[in-house]
């Protein structure tokens, strides 16, 4: 039976989506408590500018926003092909093991560490690894929370808007629906992960929240359209690999008018 199963192409297929995209989701999760300067990155100075009142501000930005727009890019892939309860599917599956994560990532936290151990990158700059890796690997119960919750909602958002849109458009536009539902569901992402973060866990203002949401949006804004390209040639990939005839049916099937 898994031989027919690896046999079938649009198994085959969905099989590696789903695990980039839990993988994906895994790493954003734990590279996401470095923060670095984008304009550093780009070669420019720091920007200083002023939103809501909150002085100072700069792109200052997780390194999980790296790697979330492809999470969206899969999504609207995935809903594209296989329609929103597969989406679905992953999303919870992908929720499900990033709590194991963190389950794990404590767990090893409060094992009792070696001596030897506790000062072996001494040398490095490192005085205690045991402070270093808990660091690294422990975050605040109220971000692992809003990160969670924030993943959660953006997904189903995802989905909905991406198949209420083609629903209205066909086959047309792809890049509406795929960059539509992405700039909506970004922009939940980004406010849910600093309210429930930060706001109730922290006590930030309403200003400071709202003022560094809207610079985290204008960054993943700005990724939905840029990569927006990538929709169309991850599509022309996939069709050339399951076949014109196949690629078709599985996309009626994704907006539920296959027997039409």
């Amino acid at each position: 039976m898994i031989h027919s199963i690896l046999k079938d192409k649009p198994t085959k297929l969905f099989i590696s989506i789903a695990a980039f995209f839990v993988a994906n989701a895994l790493i954003a999760e734990c590279i996401g408590g470095k923060i670095f300067s984008l304009e550093k990155v780009l070669g420019m100075s720091p920007s200083n500018f002023n939103i809501f009142g909150q002085t100072g501000l700069a792109f200052n930005l997780t390194c999980g926003v790296l790697l979330w727009p492809l999470e969206f890019i899969v999504t609207d892939i995935v809903n594209e092909y296989y329609g929103p309860k597969a989406v679905k599917r992953i999303s919870y599956t992908a929720v499900v093991l990033i709590i194991y994560a963190f389950i794990m990532f404590y767990g090893a936290m409060h094992v009792a560490p070696a001596d030897f151990w506790i000062t072996s990158k001494q040398t490095e700059g490192i005085d205690n690894m045991q402070t270093a890796f808990s660091g690294i690997f422990g975050q605040g119960m109220w971000i692992i929370l809003g990160s969670i919750t924030a993943f959660l909602v953006s997904q189903l958002i995802d989905v909905t808007v991406f198949h209420k849109i083609k629903k209205m458009t066909g086959e047309k536009w792809v890049w509406l629906r795929a960059t539509g539902s992405t700039v909506v569901s970004q922009l939940v992402d980004s406010f849910i992960v600093l309210f429930i973060a930060f706001k109730i866990g922290n006590g930030w203002t309403w200003q400071l929240v709202l003022a560094i949401c809207l610079v985290n949006y204008a960054y993943k804004f700005t990724m939905a359209i840029v990569l927006t390209p990538m929709i169309y040639i991850i599509e022309k990939q996939i069709d050339n690999y399951l076949g014109h005839d196949t690629a078709q049916k599985m996309k009626r099937a994704a907006m539920g008018i296959e027997n039409e």
